[in-house]
């Protein structure tokens, strides 16, 4: 008979599935700290002896990590995707550029349509947040918080499609740009006119996902990623520009 004992899943179990769901699906990230013990206890209502069972399981499989001191953070696990070695070329060869803008154009193209059909309301909220922060950074003269929030507002559309896989791909992307890997995003928010012009594109694609427009967004998206890439292509140009220039006054110097 194809029939099996019925077992009672071990309470430790339970929650580890719990934690694993949460990190999962991105709810808690990289390098957040979770609860204290007693806290996690109380809003699980479970035993503390459970609770640490569960919490050592996941330290053994590398999805937690224990500070002395600190308490018990989420691993951060998204250096794994690329290894140093491939890190190191994507920065120094250009093509890189090229490759990671046409990546970006059609993942977050995609992440934008699902949004307009899978995102829920709050989802959509949590995007238009982001955005309304991101108009309040604007008006700063240090582009450093606008900056970050771009990636936050990229990251939330990208939340909301409800992708898992798509989530932690992209995840792992955003944490090699803030490292300046494959382009310095700083550079793109050190000219105002530029900044008013990112703004703008930000604003088409908030508009069209909380219209619920999947072309709409997925054309924002599109335009937003044709600007990036010649933005940066322009600024490389620059620096090449420059460096040659800086050779001609040294020559000049020295005559």
């Amino acid at each position: 008979m194809p029939f099996e004992p019925v077992t009672q899943e071990k309470l430790s179990i339970g929650i580890a599935r719990q934690i694993e769901d949460l990190i999962l699906r991105g709810i808690l990230r990289p390098g957040q700290r979770l609860p204290s013990e007693r806290e996690l206890s109380e809003r699980m209502h479970v035993s503390r002896p459970s609770l640490r069972e569960a919490l050592a399981d996941l330290q053994t499989r590398g999805l937690l990590t224990a500070r002395a001191g600190a308490g018990v953070f989420v691993a951060d696990v998204l250096g794994s995707a690329f290894a140093p070695a491939l890190i190191r070329l994507f920065a120094d060869h250009p093509i890189a550029l090229h490759d990671t803008i046409s990546f970006r154009r059609d993942m977050e193209g995609l992440a934008a349509e699902r949004a307009t059909r899978h995102g829920t309301d709050t989802d959509l909220a949590v995007i238009d947040t982001v955005f309304r922060k991101m108009e309040a950074a604007h008006r700063k003269s240090d582009p450093t918080e606008e900056a970050q929030l771009d990636a936050d507002f990229h990251l939330a559309v990208i939340e909301a499609s409800h992708n898992i896989i798509l989530l932690h791909m992209m995840r792992s992307m955003y944490d090699l740009l803030r490292q300046g890997v494959f382009y310095n995003r700083a550079v793109m928010f050190q000219q105002r006119l530029t900044r008013g012009d990112l703004l703008g594109q930000h604003r088409a694609i908030n508009v069209a996902i909380q219209a619920r427009d999947p072309a709409a967004a997925k054309a924002a998206i599109n335009a937003h990623m044709d600007y990036v890439e010649g933005a940066m292509n322009d600024q490389r140009k620059a620096d090449q520009n420059e460096g040659f220039a800086r050779k001609r006054l040294d020559i000049e110097h020295q005559r």
